[in-house]
């Protein structure tokens, strides 16, 4: 078994080896061409360079040391224009992070692009993460409306995703060191199709005009608060390519040991809907029933392949008016606070508050159903509307986001043209209902009775969390 790993891995450094000489003959021919055009231009900026810079790629296989040397010149480092968007500045060339490589200062503007090579100082690296550029480890604010998206993740069926959306605007704006894996990515929370948020929290490795941010951010102590100037402007370069639907609303420097959802304190949850007719005061009799930690099965889709516990902690849970009305409807909202949610868990807990609310259940129905022990099967019932579901916030120690004033202000605008233009829309509906009258009831409907309400503790059940894990270990889906 040791030979074969060791063959095997023989043979993967075999294939880096190679990947890396095709490499090294790209850059030499790039070098040509870079001193071609040095060569050719006249302007003040090239006066100079006549070359000098050693690249030194080493790589140490069981037995084999492949180390490769070419010249360029250079004795004078030129100005770079002062009206380039500097924070855009990004190698057009990556190496990946498996080369080694040492580079000095090179920093050449041609044709109206900016390459630039930063400083490492000791030659000689061998296979580690070792970059060309600065990267700081960031996590990112994100608003997103999430009517036209099949969801947060990108690991849905279905495109787009608000997840694939802003991998597309870093790879777009050249922010993006790695893919995904490497880039150390988290995300605080998968919202579902159709659900909107004003404070989902992503983390991921990006690219820094701020030198040695590496070091800094693996101190946790020294690393909140520094290194803020003359950084890249996360907030306004990414709003810049984002679909109108979706913006980055701050950025924080985070310790490299951060994780979006695992060092989430608490998330909040806000369900917008119209009161009508409901009984307001028994949905928030039930409503306090959720507080305090209790086991959720029955109010969740059960993932019981991937999901052993279904404790979880509701720390608030209130309903309020929002103060706008229309004609003699009042709108009113959910505010949800807990440490963590199960899937789908907040749409349901809404679905029997509105059974509660019009009448067909009691308050005492939520006391039943989380109680594991007399109710071990979740009765069938269908989840409440996507649409009016918000992630609101989303808390963190020591994490503090900031937005830059014409980021802000930039943002500010944005909203504000979206909410007038909604505004437009609902007038033009309120004009279309203005135009319509309501017509008398038929005497066809006179007789006809509403569809009745099944109890829930009369439905049919799905199967509980031990015969789903039996069933999924019959497959041999479960690990033993």
């Amino acid at each position: 078994m040791g030979t074969l790993y060791g063959e095997d891995l023989v043979s993967e450094l075999r294939s880096q080896v190679l990947s890396l000489s095709c490499r090294v003959e790209e850059l030499e021919r790039e070098n040509e061409g870079l001193k071609c055009r040095l060569s050719s231009c006249s302007c003040s900026k090239a006066e100079g360079l006549t070359s000098s810079i050693s690249v030194n790629f080493e790589l140490t296989t069981p037995n084999k040391h492949h180390c490769k040397e070419f010249p360029v010149n250079q004795t004078t480092e030129p100005a770079i224009d002062s009206s380039f968007d500097h924070s855009l500045l990004c190698p057009t060339n990556p190496v990946e992070e498996n080369e080694a490589y040492a580079f000095d200062d090179l920093c050449v503007e041609t044709s109206a692009k900016v390459y630039m090579l930063d400083k490492i100082e000791e030659p000689g690296f061998h296979l580690k993460n070792v970059y060309q550029y600065a990267r700081r480890y960031v996590a990112l604010k994100i608003m997103y409306f999430g009517q036209r998206f099949y969801g947060f993740a990108s690991e849905a069926q279905m495109e787009p995703t608000v997840e694939s959306e802003i991998f597309r605007a870093l790879e777009k704006t050249k922010l993006l060191v790695d893919n995904k894996e490497k880039s150390q990515y988290s995300r605080c929370g998968r919202t579902d199709k159709g659900v909107s948020s004003t404070g989902q929290v992503i983390a991921i490795y990006l690219r820094s005009k701020v030198k040695n941010n590496g070091r800094n951010n693996d101190n946790e102590k020294t690393i909140f608060g520094e290194n803020y100037e003359g950084e890249i402007d996360y907030v306004r370069v990414l709003n810049r390519v984002l679909p109108k639907d979706i913006r980055v609303i701050g950025w924080c420097p985070a310790p490299a040991k951060f994780h979006a959802r695992f060092k989430c304190l608490s998330r909040e949850y806000k369900y917008l809907f119209w009161c009508e007719s409901l009984d307001i005061a028994a949905m928030q009799k039930a409503a306090q029933k959720f507080v305090g930690e209790h086991d959720f099965r029955n109010f969740c889709k059960m993932d019981a392949a991937n999901v052993n516990n279904y404790t979880r902690k509701i720390t608030t849970f209130e309903i309020s008016s929002c103060g706008k009305r229309f004609e003699e409807n009042e709108l009113c909202a959910m505010t949800i606070r807990g440490s963590a949610f199960l899937w789908h868990q907040v749409r349901c807990m809404v679905a029997v508050l509105f059974m509660i609310g019009q009448g067909f259940e009691s308050p005492e129905i939520v006391d039943v159903l989380l109680d594991i022990g007399k109710t071990p099967r979740k009765p069938q019932y269908n989840m409440a509307s996507d649409l009016p579901l918000i992630l609101r916030s989303c808390e963190f120690e020591d994490i503090n986001f900031i937005c830059s004033s014409d980021a802000g202000r930039a943002l500010h605008e944005h909203l504000k043209n979206e909410f007038q233009t909604h505004m437009l829309q609902a007038a033009i509906f309120h004009e279309a209902l203005s135009c319509t009258s309501l017509p008398e009831a038929s005497s066809l409907n006179l007789g006809k009775k509403p569809k009745g309400h099944v109890p829930l503790l009369l439905r049919p059940t799905e199967p509980s969390f031990e015969e789903r894990r039996a069933k999924l270990n019959l497959k041999g889906v479960l690990k033993s």
